[in-house]
């Protein structure tokens, strides 16, 4: 242990300083509790406001904008904990959701929490309905329950899978070419955010295990009454404050300084200098490239620099106002195969939000992923293959006029887990004792993805301080849900035939 750190545990808890950078999921999750525990945290946001991908903006008109909407999944144990702690009731019941595609409805999946339970993964097989698509095709993903058995979320298995894309990997066990890319491509463009062939095998099975196929209420989702910045963010900044923590907003990280000891001293934003006993990064991939980049502290470790290997994928959200009512069969709906490489989503927020309920005409959000070819684009391009889109689907859609628009470029906004990735993804803690990460990218053990997992991630920094200073009370972290009993006795099954093979 350096001398530093055991100097800082003769100090008294109140007089330790933590700086946090960003304030997203995992910032405001790491400076919360830091904050209940006493600690004097600062918490320094690059952008105008707190929230990260969830920060607000608003349209010419003034009214609100998001960086696209966000679900709240059933396994999101821990953010429904926080919000129940707070004392807010910012969402909506549990939706149902429509699959599109150029030719129709593809898939409608319902409430399954309302179904009978059936052991995983059948329930998400037999309760959604799939109009266009064969019981035949379908039948062809049993096969890939081998992999999903041997995916424990452990590193030997992230390094085996890894090593493939998504795409292999269903070609390798028998998926027909049509549930690939009916199904599965569509799932893995809204929840990673690429295509499959640009997407680990190993993400991809994490991320559906998590959402899809570990449980049959895991799909189910709610969604905020109004923009997560002000249904959430706004009142989590102001319990931080008012328990002493500072969050100051345009404050970009330039630099971190050490003492002679190796131990994070301060963090520099341009002239100013933010005196630290402890440093937690919550930034994305991105975020973290542009500090490395102008760090000469962070440039000298080959652990920062190798993420300069990670990628991150641009994003696109559009909310525009209707001069006329769209009746939207289901709020929330996915689409796919409109566009090369790349898929979207379409949200009635007559349905979602409270503001929208009694609007005269309808308010639609829009967001595509993996929109790289599309940010070029002006506004009036992008709103006529929006609404072109759009009556594809409904063909409603296409009568109505455009009253206001807002738009939200997003340049290398989301984690892309390539195929190899994994190699350079991070651990919580680092080569500077007191420097520790979080974010959803983050190397952990938790099982969780998105949302969900950035907010974990950063209680698990907030707990590596915590232990490291000798001061406070750990945060509690509610782990995954277990498996299914029969889900455990395959696992078991696999690792013995595997250890059998070996011998």
């Amino acid at each position: 242990m350096h001398n530093r750190v055991l100097a800082m545990r003769e100090t008294a808890k109140q007089d330790y300083q933590v700086v946090v950078v960003g304030a997203g999921w995992a910032g405001l999750g790491a400076a919360h509790h830091l904050s209940s525990q006493g600690y004097q945290v600062t918490l320094l946001e690059a952008g105008a406001y707190p929230g990260g991908l969830v920060a607000g903006w608003k349209t010419a008109e003034g009214r609100a904008l998001e960086a696209g909407i966000h679900g709240f999944w059933y396994p999101y144990r821990n953010i429904f904990a926080l919000v129940d702690h707070l004392g807010l009731k910012p969402f909506t019941d549990w939706t149902r959701s429509t699959q599109y595609s150029p030719a129709g409805i593809e898939a409608i999946s319902p409430i399954f929490q309302n179904l009978p339970p059936l052991p995983m993964p059948l329930g998400t097989f037999a309760y959604p309905q799939f109009p266009r698509l064969p019981l035949s095709d379908r039948l062809t993903a049993f096969p890939l329950i081998q992999a999903v058995l041997d995916f424990d979320n452990s590193d030997e298995a992230w390094q085996k899978y890894d090593r493939i894309s998504a795409r292999e990997l269903f070609r390798q066990y028998g998926v027909s070419e049509r549930l690939y890319r009916d199904a599965f491509e569509p799932m893995l463009l809204v929840g990673l955010f690429a295509p499959g062939e640009q997407c680990s095998a190993a993400a991809a099975l994490g991320m559906l295990y998590y959402f899809i196929l570990a449980h049959q209420n895991d799909f189910d989702v709610v969604w905020c009454r109004g923009t997560v910045g002000e249904q959430i963010f706004r009142p989590w900044c102001d319990r931080i404050e008012r328990m002493g923590g500072k969050i100051l907003t345009q404050r970009r990280v330039t630099d971190i300084q050490l003492d002679e000891t190796g131990c994070a001293k301060a963090v520099i934003c341009g002239d100013e200098a933010f005196e630290a006993d402890a440093v937690i990064f919550a930034v994305g991939i991105t975020g973290l490239q542009n500090i490395v980049r102008g760090s000469t502290t962070l440039r000298q470790r080959a652990e920062f620099t190798d993420v300069m290997n990670l990628g991150a994928v641009d994003a696109l959200a559009t909310r525009i106002w209707l001069d006329r009512k769209v009746d939207i069969p289901n709020p929330s709906n996915a689409c796919f195969g409109f566009h090369p490489t790349t898929g979207w989503t379409f949200f009635d927020l007559n349905a979602l939000h409270d503001a929208y309920r009694e609007e005269k005409g309808t308010v639609v959000e829009v967001d595509f992923y993996h929109a790289n070819q599309y940010l070029a684009m002006d506004d009036t391009e992008i709103l006529k293959m929006v609404q072109q889109d759009l009556a594809t689907c409904i063909p409603a859609f296409g009568e109505a006029r455009v009253l206001d628009y807002g738009i939200v470029r997003l340049p290398k906004a989301v984690t892309h887990f390539a195929p190899g990735s994994y190699r350079y993804l991070l651990p919580n803690s680092t080569s500077i004792p007191n420097l520790f990460l979080s974010g959803d990218w983050i190397v952990n053990r938790h099982g969780s993805w998105s949302q969900e997992k950035a907010y974990v991630t950063g209680l698990e920094a907030a707990n590596q301080v915590i232990a490291q200073l000798s001061q406070g009370t750990t945060a509690a972290i509610i782990p995954v849900e277990a498996d299914e009993p029969h889900v455990q006795i395959g696992r078991s099954l696999v690792r013995l035939a595997q250890s059998l093979a070996i011998r």
